[in-house]
């Protein structure tokens, strides 16, 4: 077990590793009453084609969404959502692009709901009949999604992003798609990505590491198997695929969804710095202290539903800043105006210096927060990359580094909008 400390933090993270491959992250927190578990797979809803036994395996969209719907069902016919809540859990699981993650939280009795935790997704049992009655839920599921707003406007503006990779389609896929979901199809792919070595445990709090990874060596070791292949199609250009989008939906007000793809190559370690410089600098030019929100707020234009974030899913590091406004392309020629200002006075560095103090603040407080905490532990596993990276990467970054990048990255034909309008 390897144990990495960071004094100036006040941390402390074990590592380890199984000889089947999975990975176990633990960070003990004395005195806190609560622990967190969570055990992810490296798969998610862009992972639609994949390489195993030396042949190419396409499966239908929203295969990993569905594959965690049913994971939740044991071959006695219990359900482990209502087991785990009686016993004091509080469980859950989501999916995203590329990752799929099950996870509890409890006060007491935490060693008794891991092993629950651990066993019900290390069993797949799926069925004809299960699989037929959950596509029904999940079809109701989709349509949620179609009539929502926020989720068209987000979907659109990924449609004219990318040209070709799966991140255009959502994770839940669609009536269509799902319906050619099969048990058979459930086992091919929990096989292929849940085996222990494309997995990572993870547990935050009152947990004593070597307990943890006594619980996991009693898991099934799992036969061998090399690490899944993926295929997102072809190489992506720097530039939108289309530059608008728009769609007319109940809504009272116009929905915006601004995007860029970000180059994202190299190390693990490579991205995380171009994501957190990409955020920080997010915060520079739009921030609630900038000029471009304190103007466009003063005019109406925007309102505190104003947003951004760099999302880094699937090989893709991706720029998004969404809001509500009377008239989006003012927002945008706003925000160019912004940029041409950065391009001929620079990075103001008193100003950047408090969004970079800022940043460490939020992220010395996330410390605490064990869900957010150990989503970025398992999501630096996978990526390559820790935590405690983040904060000396951001002693690092200079205004000069920003304006780089501000110039670079949002400029007018890099950047694409997908705007939800009401009906007419």
């Amino acid at each position: 077990m390897n144990r990495l400390d960071y004094p100036s933090l006040g941390e402390t993270v074990y590592e380890d590793a199984l000889p089947n491959g999975l990975r176990i992250l633990t960070v003990p927190k004395p005195g806190f009453h609560k622990t967190f578990a969570m055990f992810a797979a490296r798969y998610g809803g862009a992972d639609r084609r994949f390489r195993r036994d030396g042949d190419w395996i396409d499966t239908p969209a929203g295969v990993a969404h569905f594959l965690e719907h049913k994971m939740f069902d044991m071959p006695d016919g219990t359900n482990v959502l209502g087991t785990l809540s009686r016993r004091g859990a509080s469980p859950n699981a989501y999916t995203g692009a590329d990752m799929t993650a099950y996870h509890i939280t409890c006060t007491d009795g935490f060693y008794d709901s891991l092993e629950i935790l651990l066993r019900y997704v290390s069993t797949p049992w799926f069925t004809a009949e299960s699989v037929a009655k959950e596509q029904g839920i999940i079809t109701q599921e989709i349509r949620m999604y179609e009539n929502a707003p926020s989720a068209v406007g987000y979907y659109g503006l990924m449609g004219i992003l990318y040209a070709h990779h799966p991140l255009r389609e959502t994770v839940a896929g669609t009536a269509e798609s799902i319906s050619r979901i099969t048990s058979e199809t459930l086992y091919d792919c929990y096989g292929t990505f849940y085996h222990p070595s494309n997995m990572v445990l993870c547990c935050v709090g009152e947990a004593a590491p070597e307990k943890i990874a006594e619980m996991a060596r009693a898991l099934p070791a799992g036969s061998s198997a090399e690490a899944p292949q993926r295929d997102y199609g072809p190489e992506e250009t720097p530039f939108p695929a289309e530059n608008r989008a728009q769609r007319r939906m109940a809504v009272g007000a116009p929905l915006f969804f601004l995007g860029a793809k970000l180059p994202c190559g190299g190390s693990g370690e490579n991205r995380l710095r171009t994501q957190l410089l990409g955020e920080l600098s997010l915060e520079y030019l739009t921030g609630t202290a900038s000029a471009f929100y304190t103007e466009l707020y003063a005019e109406g234009l925007l309102n505190r539903n104003f947003g951004t974030q760099i999302d880094s899913a699937a090989g893709t590091l991706t720029l998004l800043a969404a809001g509500e406004s009377r008239d989006p392309e003012a927002v945008y020629a706003a925000l160019l105006e912004k940029v041409a200002l950065v391009a001929r006075r620079g990075v103001d560095a008193a100003a950047f210096e408090r969004c970079r103090r800022a940043r460490y603040g939020t992220e010395l407080g996330g410390l605490d927060q064990f869900g957010s905490y150990a989503r970025a532990l398992v999501r630096g596993a996978f990526d390559g990359w820790r935590p405690a990276d983040v904060f000396t990467m951001l002693g690092e970054f200079t205004p000069e580094d920003a304006a780089g990048f501000i110039c670079e990255n949002l400029t007018e034909r890099k950047i694409a909008m997908s705007v939800v309008s009401p009906s007419e």
